[in-house]
């Protein structure tokens, strides 16, 4: 055997984590006649320098990839998304924290939702819808300040609204409240994928309950065999404290329910359309 012989037998078989689609980033899936909004990062070949060094520091498994995780990029939406369409529970990122999504008229997926997090049934899930103007369709809108949704979101708050009569809700999702919290994270995979499913997507974080959040993840490693697929979109720039939570069910009144990420941001715009505290319950 001569020397180049002898190397190449030495040299490690390469092996690629991701599909061949994955780097050819002009194979763009179309999500029926909705186009993919850009991403507010320059995804490039799929994912950024920055999100790729992420990654690479969750120290994930290579032959877990394989198996379960893809990179959360427009070349595998339409795959998340017939996968909710299936009753399957999937793992995304957001702009806070990672979540558990599933499609929330399915009474199945969310029950698996509530089981793999040893959540209580009587804790709400939100939804996730992929435009702000698509909230009217699941909850009531009309009492709110002209243009008050729309300077909250996208973002990292979650907006509780009275679900109204002529929600499209189902009436399995939180039942007996009538209202629902909803979010509209500033993240283009997730909405795209609500977008493409057509209905609302229930959302909640992936961890146990009353675990810490997961900004990675390999935080949630352990939860990976309960997931359809896990899209991987790197560490996430956060701190760790979810989306803000402000309750909006009192026409002119606010309540912040959970300082979280954008509680200063939030406050600011409540104000500058005319929304007061509401008063403590004494």
């Amino acid at each position: 055997m001569n020397i180049p012989e002898r190397i190449a037998v030495r040299l490690p078989q390469l092996v690629f984590p991701f599909s061949e689609a994955f780097y050819n980033h002009n194979r763009v899936p179309k999500l029926g006649s909705v186009p993919f909004l850009t991403h507010k990062r320059h995804l490039g070949l799929g994912l950024s320098k920055k999100m790729s060094s992420s990654m690479e520091n969750c120290h994930v498994d290579v032959q877990n990839k394989l198996e379960v995780v893809r990179p959360a990029t427009e070349v595998y939406a339409q795959e998340a998304i017939e996968a909710l369409k299936a009753g399957k529970v999937i793992a995304v990122p957001t702009d806070t924290l990672y979540g558990f999504a599933c499609d929330a008229c399915s009474l199945e997926a969310v029950s698996s939702i509530y089981e793999m997090k040893g959540r209580k049934h009587t804790s709400p899930l939100a939804i996730c819808v992929g435009d702000v103007s698509h909230i009217q369709h699941f909850a009531v809108t009309e009492y709110l300040p002209h243009g008050l949704l729309d300077s909250l979101l996208p973002g990292p708050v979650t907006v509780i609204l009275r679900r109204g009569e002529s929600s499209a809700l189902e009436k399995s999702l939180n039942p007996g409240l009538d209202s629902v919290g909803v979010r509209v994270p500033d993240c283009n995979f997730i909405r795209a994928v609500a977008r493409g499913l057509g209905k609302a997507v229930a959302l909640t974080s992936a961890n146990l309950s009353g675990q810490p959040s997961s900004l990675c993840i390999k935080d949630f490693e352990n939860l990976w065999n309960r997931c359809a697929y896990v899209y991987d979109g790197g560490a996430l720039p956060s701190n760790g404290a979810g989306s803000t939570i402000v309750d909006l069910t009192l026409p002119g009144k606010y309540k912040i329910l959970r300082p979280g990420s954008a509680r200063e941001e939030t406050l600011a715009i409540l104000e500058k359309h005319s929304l007061v505290e509401e008063a403590p319950v004494i």
